[in-house]
């Protein structure tokens, strides 16, 4: 038996974020007339007086759950242009999945690199390149709830660069965003200290990495590893980031 955790919120409409999605419905009742007149027939020619259901979506493309590309963070990367979203490779996108627990983490705290080598030995799992590795907050419970963006803990710069360096090249988190939320961020560069603004989105100019953000039910995968994660984006040409249906796969 093969089991599917489907780690995406749903994209719907409206909300208390920013740039949330819109969409307009066009009902089975209201498509005949829209489209009778394009196909040289009457509405009443169409069956029980019922057509096609079509939806408009406007939204960004980091609405949802989506995987930022190196083009997002930077424009070179590890001093040559930056991939797109429809150049990061495929055989990125899947791989095995490791899910580490921080979901005890407070709102503005970072993850370091000693707390991520710990949670690996907890679970007795030693990283090897190409594997997945998402982390686990439980911030999405709150998923577009006034302040969701500001509630999770984030990854420092020395814990993604960290991963990187073990050859890890896909990574994501249950929350708004992978670095400490924004508001975090912009109070201590206003202190000064500007080293600690998206200090990990940045770093994706000296190390060519992608990151998971607004994953969901990491906390309902029964496993910390021995798992597939399968987080294929959307290819859309020249942009910076793709939305994906992620999941973990299970025998």
């Amino acid at each position: 038996m093969t089991e599917i955790i489907d780690l995406s919120v749903t994209l719907s409409h409206g909300g208390y974020l920013r740039n949330m999605p819109q969409i307009v419905y066009q009902h089975h009742e209201e498509t005949p007339g829209i489209y009778a007149g394009a196909y040289g027939i009457r509405p009443e020619d169409f069956p029980d007086g019922k057509y096609c259901a079509i939806e408009t979506v406007t939204l960004t493309t980091h609405s949802t759950t989506h995987l930022d590309a190196p083009w997002h963070f930077y424009p070179t990367s590890e001093g040559k242009l930056a991939k797109t979203i429809d150049q990061v490779p495929l055989g990125w996108c899947y791989g095995d999945g490791v899910v580490l627990d921080f979901h005890h983490k407070k709102k503005g705290e970072g993850i370091s690199a000693v707390e991520v080598q710990k949670a690996l030995g907890e679970i007795g799992y030693r990283l090897k390149p190409f594997d997945i590795v998402l982390i686990r907050t439980d911030v999405y419970k709150h998923y577009a709830e006034p302040g969701y963006e500001y509630m999770h803990p984030g990854m420092t710069r020395e814990a993604t660069l960290w991963l990187i360096d073990q050859g890890i090249k896909v990574m994501g988190i249950d929350a708004w965003g992978w670095d400490r939320p924004h508001d975090v961020m912009v109070s201590e560069l206003k202190a000064g200290k500007k080293e600690s603004f998206w200090e990990s989105h940045y770093l994706g100019k000296e190390k060519e990495y992608c990151h998971m953000e607004r994953m969901a039910n990491l906390d309902k995968i029964p496993v910390p590893f021995g798992f597939k994660v399968a987080a294929f984006p959307i290819k859309i040409e020249g942009v910076g980031a793709g939305w994906v249906r992620a999941v973990a796969i299970l025998e």
